[in-house]
Formats: C-alpha cells, sequence, structure tokens
C-alpha cells in the first residue's frame, strides 16, 4: 500500500499508477533498503540524473512495508561538505551508518624506476591487466607521471572507506532478530555477490535498485533482480530535472 501527504507524489502517482503498481509487488513483505551512497555518487552521469535523498526518502517511506532506509556513507574530519551531507541525511529521518575515511598517500615518483618498470603503476593498475600491456604503452605510462613529478607532484592522496562487511552484518541482523523479508541494495559493487546469494538460501527476496548494464556483472549474474531507477526518476530525482511535460 502507497500513501503519501506530499501533493508533488499525489501528482506523480495519478501520472504513473504502473510504477507504484511495480513497486507494491516488490515490497509485498517486510523490507529495507540499504544505500551504498559512495556507489550512487558515480551512478549520477550514468542514470542522467541526480538522486534527490529528502525525495527519496519521502518516496519510499510512503510504502507501507518499508520499515527502515540504512544510509552508508563515510565522514572527513574538518571537511565541511562531508559534514553538511550527514546533517541533512540525519534531517530526512535516514537510518545513518558512517565512519571516518582513510587517506592514504601512495606515490607517483617514477624519479629512481626503470622505464619500462612497472613498480608504481602496480599501485593502481590490476596485476592482470598490466601483464598484458605492451612494454611501450608501461614506458608512456611512467613517461606522464614522470612529467608530474617535474611539477612536484610525487604522491597522490587516495580516500578508502567500504561498508561491505556493515551492510552484511546488518542484513543479517534484520533478518534474523526483525524478520525482514525484503532487501533492496543500491549497490554496484561486486563484493555483495556473496552477501546476496547467502540471503537468497533464506528464500529471502533481493533486489538491486541500479540499471542492469550498469552494475557489475558478478552483480548481473546473482540471483537477485535488477529493478531500473530509471522508472521511477520523476518520483526521485531533483526537481528540476523531472520531465518538464508532467
Amino acid at each position: 500500500m502507497f500513501e503519501t501527504k506530499s501533493e508533488i507524489l499525489k501528482h506523480l502517482v495519478d501520472k504513473f499508477p504502473k510504477r507504484i503498481k511495480e513497486l507494491e509487488n516488490i515490497f509485498n513483505k517486510k523490507t529495507n533498503i540499504y544505500i551504498d551512497y559512495a556507489n550512487i555518487l558515480s551512478w549520477n552521469d550514468r542514470l542522467h540524473f541526480n538522486i534527490d535523498l529528502k525525495r527519496f526518502y519521502q518516496f519510499f517511506r510512503s510504502f507501507k512495508n518499508v520499515d527502515k532506509i540504512y544510509f552508508y556513507y563515510w565522514t572527513l574530519e574538518w571537511n565541511k561538505k562531508s559534514e553538511k551531507l550527514i546533517k541533512d541525511v540525519t534531517s530526512f529521518w535516514y537510518d545513518i551508518k558512517t565512519k571516518s575515511v582513510k587517506i592514504m598517500k601512495k606515490s607517483i615518483d617514477t624519479t629512481s624506476i626503470d622505464p619500462s618498470s612497472t613498480a608504481i603503476l602496480d599501485n593502481f593498475i590490476r596485476k592482470s591487466l598490466l601483464i598484458e600491456l605492451k612494454v611501450a604503452t608501461i614506458e608512456y605510462l611512467n613517461e606522464k607521471l614522470w612529467e608530474l613529478n617535474k611539477q612536484w607532484l610525487k604522491f597522490i592522496e587516495d580516500r578508502k572507506c567500504n561498508f561491505d562487511v556493515e551492510i552484511w552484518i546488518q542484513m543479517h541482523e534484520d533478518m534474523r532478530n526483525w524478520n525482514i523479508e525484503n532487501f533492496i541494495l543500491l549497490s554496484w559493487d561486486s563484493d555483495f555477490y556473496d552477501i546476496i546469494e547467502q540471503l537468497n538460501v533464506n528464500s529471502n527476496k533481493i533486489f538491486i535498485f541500479s540499471t542492469a548494464w550498469k552494475i557489475s556483472r558478478e552483480l548481473n549474474e546473482s540471483s537477485a533482480i535488477v529493478y531500473d531507477l530509471k522508472k521511477i526518476r520523476n518520483f526521485i530525482c531533483w526537481k528540476k530535472q523531472m520531465d518538464q511535460n508532467l
């Protein structure tokens, strides 16, 4: 059942009743939603619209069987943009899970290596790909790094903070302790394949809200059902990106 107090949503429901019916069939039992937000940020250009987090929450919480919407994202200390995002999302009533991001310095200093060496590239390119590259390509890439070195850039900062384990633990806790039967995951990360298959053993329904041809091959081959977010674009995008013909 879908019930909303938002006039905009009521208007959209009248325009797109089929989409509401689709989601009511997906949320036919007690459902939780898990948002791996770092993944979502990379979707904006691919989806050709931005997800409005406030509208997203209002829309999905209008479905009677949706219990909790978890929001996983890192916090970068002393970063005003990061702090504002967490503050805003808190005000939207998401169940927030956050932790400090790890910032690692990685060397790109090629001054002491052979031009054909992969010593630096090993830190950025998977070995299975490196072994396929020709020596001329390796030398070219090292040359480009050397050009950066001449500009006094010898390290880059790499931010690392994932929530795979936290989401896995939360899903299992929700299944065991809170009788959640339907799980909605917003992520394209292949690391979730094992989580999906384990949940599926217990006859739960797992859905990935994304776009079928944008998620990893592993997730496309998993037992999860992919629901295309573009179908509900007008319900969850920035207002200025809504179909102007509505």
